[in-house]
């Protein structure tokens, strides 16, 4: 019987978008199919790919692991991989301030 594991989701934005113009036309032909094997791959393996890079995996460890592989990186393109937060921090904290609030007012 295996036991579930949770995932963390992280975005893998990609800068750089000049990383093809001196390219010849081999080159960029090897790198498109690349990139498309590279979507591919990952597709396959249950990953979420979408205009960025949405990924569900075990860790960070992972998300970097997974935008170390991109083809564009030998030519020039960035890849940041950032975690994305289940909500936005200011509104956490706000909520975690308000249960303090409530139970604070209940002691009294």
């Amino acid at each position: 019987m295996s036991t579930p594991t949770s995932k963390s989701d992280y975005m893998l934005l990609f800068r750089g978008t000049n990383w093809d113009k001196e390219l010849s036309p081999d080159q960029l032909q090897k790198v498109v199919s690349d990139w498309y094997g590279w979507f591919e791959g990952l597709m396959k393996t249950g990953k979420a790919i979408g205009g960025y890079f949405y990924l569900q995996v075990a860790n960070e460890e992972e998300a970097i692991a997974i935008a170390q592989q991109c083809p564009g990186l030998e030519y020039g393109c960035v890849v940041e991989v950032r975690p994305v937060a289940d909500m936005c921090n200011a509104r956490a904290r706000a909520m975690e301030m308000e249960t303090r609030g409530e139970q604070l007012a209940g002691v009294v």
